[in-house]
């Protein structure tokens, strides 16, 4: 089984699920992002969101692909470009880290090790940009798949609590302490996607 994870770019957009190339949750503020439901332009939205981030900053997500077909994806960038994150409780995100912002797995490639995989990816890049820590919003009443993340899910993969929230905490995972070096980083990476067989089960995203 082939596993491979991608920079997310508008090539490929095309390739997340409908439901959330259509989300702007994220990407606009409450207002605008109902404005831009009304409008039937959720879409556009996000595709000009994406653009911009890459032309700004870079890479912003991966997507996932097994034997060439897309089964998942992680997006993230810096708290500067996620308007939605001052809304929480428990902001701001802290100025030295960037946020991931929501992640997806398609249920029946779920439990395989592919959420520990992509956490590694996204520190791996971040690691060679410079960013110390990646900080998220977790759903600590998480039931469903929707665009925060199950608190526990992250906890799972080494994020820790820096403000807790009976709904909302805010969760921060420091990329060196958990992997200390790049070379520490490719090579979990190398031994994830070459023995399927030795993967972490953890619970579904």
């Amino acid at each position: 089984m082939g596993r491979r994870l991608v920079p997310l770019t508008l090539d490929n957009l095309s390739d997340l699920p409908s439901r959330c190339r259509a989300c702007v949750f994220w990407e606009l503020d409450a207002v605008s992002g109902r404005d831009a439901v009304k409008a039937g332009t959720p879409e556009l939205e996000k595709e000009a969101w994406i653009s911009a981030v890459l032309l700004d900053w870079g890479s912003c997500g991966r997507v996932v692909y097994v034997d060439d077909c897309p089964v998942g994806f992680v997006l993230y960038a810096p708290p500067a470009y996620v308007p939605r994150a001052t809304a929480f409780p428990t902001s701001p995100v802290s100025p030295d880290t960037v946020q991931l912002m929501t992640a997806w797995i398609t249920p029946e490639f779920q439990g395989q090790g592919l959420g520990r995989v992509m956490v590694q990816t996204v520190a791996k890049d971040l690691l060679r940009r410079g960013f110390k820590a990646i900080e998220a919003f977790g759903d600590a009443r998480w039931k469903e798949p929707a665009c925060l993340l199950p608190a526990d899910h992250l906890l799972a993969v080494g994020f820790k609590t820096v403000r807790p929230h009976p709904a909302y905490p805010r969760l921060r995972l420091e990329l060196r302490s958990t992997l200390s070096w790049k070379e520490d980083v490719e090579l979990a990476i190398d031994r994830l996607l070459g023995a399927v067989q030795k993967d972490p089960v953890l619970r579904p995203l």
